[in-house]
């Protein structure tokens, strides 16, 4: 049995070296490992003030907003501010060609005037614990199978203990691959209300082009209030409710930055893989990126032709083409990092130093030999059918959106020839009620060139082991030139009104004719496909890795015992710190730690949609109406750091040293991407919008000065 130490070692291992700006630290362990060097670097509170279970502390002012990033309190009104893109999804629900929240902006005036969100939530960690030790109780001696299954159910009691009167989420999370467990507790309020986003040529400003780049010039933001019940605890939306009065909100600086200053960013990231072996490396840079670009390099093109063509259009695809265009920006840059840092190299030399402590300790070829024979084989299983799953998510599951409606169709035959009647009632009725959110955002002329482009990639580019014969003859029958003729347009699907009709009056005879139609039966073979011949297996190999992982990683913790290293993150709260800093991205060229209001001019471009500035913003420019928002005759508006950041920390509060705001994080720059496998402590750079400029657009451009004087603004 692996031996399961007791407390948790923090800095980060990058591959034989250590960083004082790298790291995702876990919070409540701040002062035993980290808290003397962030006071160095110029900290000026204590452990306690960044997170405190007994009193209110940072922590209490951070939340996760929606299902994939971070927020932060502003005032004790419950007033939210997180980025643009977070809200994005928000934002756009509310827009529509005749009030078009996302060229135009929106703001509230007041109370009444905030919008609400339905399905929308922030979610606040009330405490995390150690409970590794209750974890792994009882699962001495047992086989892998028993120890997995007690695993679990130990679990499910500690969840259930510390949710004693059923109002909180808990939540058990693996860190170190399963040498490690946390439990994390959080409560949950579902009533919150957009207060106001700048217009898309605002807080989306240069698009995609601009996006994971540096210089920026995006006013990333937007703001949300929380509601509450009169006794301040969470409740479903009513007229009835109040604004939240948080334990802790941000106070918010007006001094700026400098180069050198602290930074800390407090937040959610999603996911790294800084321990990754070589293999696992070698095919994220070889087959995954590459293949998963090579499909959205198709996507963003079908898609954002049609955007430009129609203002509909745009509106209803401007949110997925956004989250296409993310991941396939940042697996480039990911690639390119990679090969720079010569990352394959680096992960043979660092397991070699690993293959040398564990003969010298006697466990090579008792324990760790046999684990680095296991990942070879295991990779290469795993290589070959994560192929075939990523061009199955990227087109059937994520791709084609007619492909939805013919997954919930499906279900719905499958129950009725199960006979589970009460299925078939809740998914018909399901379905009538998700039809008009799916109609809203969708162009059946779009849907029909993603399907005629996208389709015939599966039968060019994957093994034809992986195919269904279904999909092959037709294909082979129709030509991928009268896919959509033949095949896309003759399904039910895409006639609502009669789709509709049979769902709320059919009878099961002609709900299960379905089966015939013929986007639905395709649909079905893919699915069919995966779930038998693609799945399993990948299922299989993930799972013995990580079984591998679990006994490295323990092996990489002994060795560097008395160092200081970090779990991986997995949207758990988490601390990064650095200082304000530019950096050199390559040979000749050297970028400032900051940008201004003038850049943003000097990219303006009214016949581009994302460069195209408002005539509002270009007054204030043109008259100098700056207010107190200037630094030596300027406006700023974006600055980089040195903090470890990553998805999730898309909305983080970036604070200096007192533990007030001076920022928003929302990216990293390009040329860092690769930073969630492997850190570059010269290029890594996270870039936040300078809470000074969301200041100005609020109360200059916006006029809605009324929400400063909720805040706390220290001069």
């Amino acid at each position: 049995m692996i031996k399961i130490t007791s407390f948790i070692l923090v800095v980060l291992l990058s591959i034989g070296h250590l960083f004082a700006k790298e790291g995702m630290w876990i919070p409540i362990l701040l002062e035993k490992y980290n808290l003397a060097e962030m006071q160095k670097m110029g900290f000026k509170l204590t452990a306690q003030d960044i997170y405190d279970v007994n009193n209110a502390s940072m922590k209490d002012a951070v939340v996760i907003f929606g299902g994939g990033c971070t927020g932060e309190l502003i005032s004790d009104e419950g007033l939210l501010i997180t980025n643009y893109h977070c809200g994005y999804y928000n934002i756009q629900s509310h827009s529509s060609v005749e009030n078009d929240y996302l060229t135009e902006g929106f703001w509230a005036m007041n109370r009444d005037e905030e919008l609400t969100n339905k399905g929308l939530s922030v979610s606040f960690l009330e405490y995390m614990k150690d409970v590794s030790t209750e974890v792994f109780e009882g699962t001495e001696g047992l086989s892998e199978d028993e120890k997995q299954k007690k695993i679990k159910e130990n679990i499910a009691n500690i969840k259930k203990d510390a949710d004693v009167d059923g109002k909180l989420r808990t939540s058990v999370k693996p860190l170190f691959y399963g040498n490690q467990y946390f439990l994390y507790v959080y409560k949950i309020y579902t009533d919150i209300r957009l207060v106001g986003a700048p217009p898309s040529a605002i807080g989306k400003f240069g698009g995609d082009t601009d996006n994971w780049m540096w210089p920026r010039h995006t006013g990333d933001f937007s703001l949300f209030r929380i509601y509450a019940d009169k006794n301040n605890e969470p409740a479903k939306y009513s007229p009835d409710n109040v604004p939240y009065k948080p334990k802790k909100f941000f106070p918010i600086s007006m001094k700026g930055v400098q180069p050198g200053d602290f930074t800390m960013v407090f937040g959610y990231p999603g996911r790294t893989m800084q321990y990754w072996p070589t293999q696992a490396v070698d095919i994220t840079m070889d087959q995954r990126d590459p293949d998963r670009i090579k499909i959205r390099d198709k996507k963003l093109e079908i898609i954002g032709a049609d955007m430009n063509a129609d203002p509909k259009v745009r509106i209803q695809y401007s949110a997925k083409h956004a989250g296409i265009s993310n991941s396939w920006k940042k697996w480039q840059g990911e690639i390119k990092g990679l090969n720079r840092l010569n990352a394959i190299d680096k992960k043979i030399a660092y397991e070699a130093d690993f293959k040398e402590w564990a003969i010298k300790n006697e466990t090579w070829d008792s324990k760790y030999k046999k684990v680095f024979n296991e990942f070879e084989t295991n990779y290469n299983i795993y290589k070959k059918y994560v192929r075939a799953n990523d061009y199955y998510s990227e087109i059937v599951f994520r791709g084609v959106e007619l492909f939805r409606l013919a997954a919930m169709t499906d279900a719905i035959i499958n129950n009725l020839e199960n006979r589970q009647t009460e299925k078939v009632i809740a998914g018909r009725k399901s379905m009538v009620k998700y039809l008009p959110r799916f109609l809203k955002n969708f162009n059946q002329p779009t849907d029909e060139k993603l399907f005629a482009e996208l389709l015939p990639m599966l039968l060019s580019d994957v093994d034809k082991e992986f195919l269904p014969a279904y999909y092959v003859e037709m294909i082979n029958k129709t030509g991928s030139d009268k896919l959509v003729e033949k095949v896309y347009r003759k399904s039910i699907l895409t006639d609502t009104d009669k789709l509709k009709k049979l769902l709320e009056s059919g009878s099961d005879k002609q709900i299960l004719k379905l089966r015939k139609d013929p986007i639905v039966a395709l649909y079905n073979s893919f699915k069919l496909k995966n779930e038998m011949d693609i799945s399993p297996e990948l299922k299989a190999a993930t799972t013995n890795i990580t079984a591998d992982m679990k006994i490295y990683m323990a092996g990489i913790m002994e060795m560097k015992k008395g160092q200081a290293l970090y779990p991986d993150a997995n949207f758990t709260l988490r601390v990064s710190y650095g200082k304000v800093e530019g950096f050199n991205p390559k040979d000749g060229v050297s970028y400032k730690h900051y940008t201004t209001l003038s850049g943003i001019m000097e990219k303006d471009n009214p016949a581009i949609y994302d460069y195209d500035v408002p005539d509002r913003l270009k007054e204030l420019y043109n008259t100098k109406d700056y207010g107190k928002y200037t630094v030596e005759g300027e406006v700023p508006v974006c600055f980089t750091a040195s903090n470890h950041t990553t998805g999730g920390n898309s909305g983080s509060p970036v604070v200096n040293g007192n533990g007030e705001l001076i920022g928003v994080n929302f990216d990293r720059c390009w040329e860092g991407t690769m930073s969630d496998i492997m850190f570059d402590p010269d290029r890594c750079r996270n870039i936040a919008i300078d809470i000074r400029y969301a200041l100005f657009i609020i109360d200059k451009f916006a006029g809605a000065g009324y929400l400063l004087e909720e805040m706390e603004i220290v001069e």
